[in-house]
Order: structure tokens, then C-alpha cells, then sequence
């Protein structure tokens, strides 16, 4: 007989009492989620987190007298721990997200704006969902290693400047850092890039700029017509599918809002069509970390069309579920390391060209 599954143990952080009683009790009427504690602050959430052994942490970003970040940046290397962070929409609210994901969080979710009764049964559906996702994240990095790792030089031979080659990249959960490895180990010379990460409208801006500040290659949030070149990675909006379109002798890039697919706007598989149809075996597909199955179908019809395809392997994906379906449908040529794709990459593109 096949024993239940344990609840998964939540500890809920938030610096409000009113916050913590509601995600607490929405938290605690999913049956498959036990909430073992609650914590005010950073100093309560760290002995609590050491005394109650919690799967999950759900943390505020904002808090007093140590903010969410700052947390993370001493938790993560002692005690790795997967964290669902839970944001406010605002400017602040989107940079110092994208710093908790920097700082090891393993996801987010927005707290409600508007009509605050119904985003917040919105809001706790996902928060249950990425809490089951976090649960089952891979934070070997963290226990591999006491201090972050230093981006990549960008040391590889540069390449020459070429319209006809595009590298597509997808990615979901743990896909922000995983882009930004990639990115960071690629020369401004590598060909025109699209990425699609899922993250929600605002956040893709941000991102974008912080992307655009280490890379090497010029990263933008992508607005419709811009053209996909040499040295430039194009970032899907959120809310919106982007897709690839032969112009002449260039590619362009159209953005436009429509219904989700795999649940997702933007989505992969979108993406990655678009560019079976118009590049074939001029592009390079590219499945990162990610929950679902988002992708999985594009890179097959890019690998159809004659494009050389790739997918993060297990070890070093925060979640192991795009990348493993890519593979096991066939789409995925090769499965690797994180850290090797960039060097296979520019091998792909430099052969292809040859």
C-alpha cells in the first residue's frame, strides 16, 4: 500500500500581522500544505527556520531592521532553503524581487492591487503552486558553495557579425539566473538572441536592464519590428507572446498579447515555433530550468526544421521539468551542464557557419 505524501511544512514571514493571519489561514485550508509557523522578522524567521525545520519559506521582501534580501544573502550559503518571495508590483517592489531571485529565491508572487478579494484567492492559488514547485527545487549550488559565483569572462573567440543565425532561449523557474549565467558567458558578438522568461508585466523591464548591465551582448525588452541582430538579446514582455519574422534579408521581432499557452504568456513553444518556421537550421533552441512542459514542443519543431537544440540537465537546474521534457520527447539533441552551454553554443553557431 502506497504511503500518503507528507504535507509540505510552510513557515510564513511577513513584518504585518494582518498578512501573516491571512496567508497563514488561506495557506492552511490547502490540504496538501501544513504552515508549522509564522515570523515577524528576519532574527524570528532564522531561528524558527533552525527549530521547526519548514520545507518552504514564504518571505516578504520588505521587513524592519533586516529586509528580505539581506536574509537571503546570509540564509542561502549556511542553511539553502527554498523561498517563495511575496512582492508588492511597484518599481521598488519589482528591483528588490529580481534582487531576492539574485539572492536565491527560488520564485515570487505579487500581492493584489485591485479588487483585493478576488486577486487574493488569485494570489494564493499560485502561492500553493509555487510552493509545491519550491519544494522540489534543486538548491545544490547552494550547498556546493559558500560564496556566490563570479560571472564568466566572456573569453571566447568572437564571432563574425551574421543576420542569418538566431539563438532561442526559454526558461521559467530558476531561469532568472540561469539567463543571466548564459548571458554573462556569451561575447557582444554572439548572433541575435530572443529569450522568454515567465514573469509578469514589469518585472520583464526590470530584468531586461539588470541583464543589459553585465552582459556583454545589449539586452532589451523587446518592442514590436525590433530587428534580432548580432550582439543583441531580445526579452520577451510579460504578457505577451513574441515571435520571429523574416523581413527581406533580416529578422524581426513582433509582440503581441494573446491567450496563454501552457499557461503561459509569453510562452516558449510560441516563441520557438516562430523561429522553426522562419530560421530552421539557422538557430540554435535553448530549454533552461523550469517547472511544466512549456518549450518542450517548440525545440521539437525547431529540431524538426534542422536547428541544433540543447536543454539544461538536472543537476544543474533548480527544477528539472521543462528541460526533462524537452529530452524525453525529443527535442532536446543534448542535455548539459548549465555552465557548458554558452562554450556549445558558439561551437554551434561558429560549425553552422562554417
Amino acid at each position: 500500500m502506497q504511503r500518503p505524501e507528507l504535507p509540505i511544512r510552510v513557515l510564513v514571514v511577513d513584518d504585518s500581522a494582518l498578512v501573516r493571519s491571512v496567508l497563514a489561514t488561506g495557506l492552511g485550508e490547502d490540504p496538501g500544505i501544513q504552515v508549522v509557523g509564522t515570523a515577524e522578522n528576519a532574527f524570528v524567521a532564522r531561528e524558527k527556520i533552525l527549530r521547526l525545520s519548514p520545507t518552504v519559506v514564504t518571505l516578504d521582501v520588505e521587513m524592519p531592521g533586516m529586509d528580505g534580501i539581506e536574509f537571503l544573502r546570509q540564509l542561502m550559503p549556511e542553511h539553502p532553503i527554498p523561498v517563495v518571495m511575496v512582492s508588492a508590483l511597484t518599481e521598488r517592489g519589482k528591483q528588490v524581487t529580481l534582487d531576492a531571485l539574485e539572492a536565491g529565491a527560488v520564485d515570487f508572487v505579487t500581492k493584489p492591487r485591485a479588487d483585493i478579494s478576488r486577486g487574493l484567492n488569485a494570489m494564493m492559488e499560485e502561492l500553493g503552486w509555487k510552493i509545491r514547485i519550491a519544494a522540489r527545487a534543486n538548491l545544490a549550488r547552494w550547498k556546493q558553495q559558500r560564496h556566490p559565483a563570479e560571472a564568466p569572462a566572456a573569453r571566447h573567440r568572437a564571432l563574425a557579425a551574421s543576420t542569418d543565425q538566431i539563438i532561442a532561449v526559454g526558461a521559467s523557474t530558476g531561469g532568472t539566473e540561469a539567463i543571466r549565467a548564459l548571458l554573462n558567458a556569451l561575447p557582444g558578438t554572439t548572433p541575435g538572441m530572443v529569450l522568454v522568461q515567465h514573469m509578469p508585466a514589469g518585472f520583464t523591464t526590470q530584468f531586461a536592464r539588470r541583464l543589459n548591465e553585465t552582459s556583454a551582448m545589449e539586452v532589451k525588452e523587446a518592442e514590436q519590428n525590433d530587428r534580432v541582430m548580432p550582439g543583441r538579446a531580445l526579452l520577451a514582455p510579460g504578457e505577451f507572446h513574441l515571435t520571429v519574422a523574416r523581413s527581406g534579408g533580416i529578422y524581426r521581432v513582433n509582440v503581441a498579447r494573446g491567450e496563454k499557452v501552457n499557461g503561459h504568456c509569453p510562452s516558449v513553444d510560441v516563441m520557438m515555433h516562430s523561429v522553426a518556421r522562419e530560421v530552421g537550421r539557422n538557430a540554435v533552441g535553448v530549454v533552461l530550468t523550469g517547472m511544466g512542459a512549456d518549450g518542450a514542443a517548440g525545440l521539437l519543431a525547431m529540431r524538426k526544421a534542422g536547428a541544433a537544440t540543447l536543454a539544461q540537465d538536472e543537476a544543474t537546474s533548480v527544477v528539472y521539468g521543462m528541460p526533462k521534457v524537452a529530452f524525453e520527447n525529443g527535442g532536446a539533441q543534448r542535455v548539459l551542464p548549465l555552465e557548458r552551454i554558452p562554450a556549445e553554443i558558439l561551437h554551434l553557431v561558429s560549425h553552422e557557419r562554417a
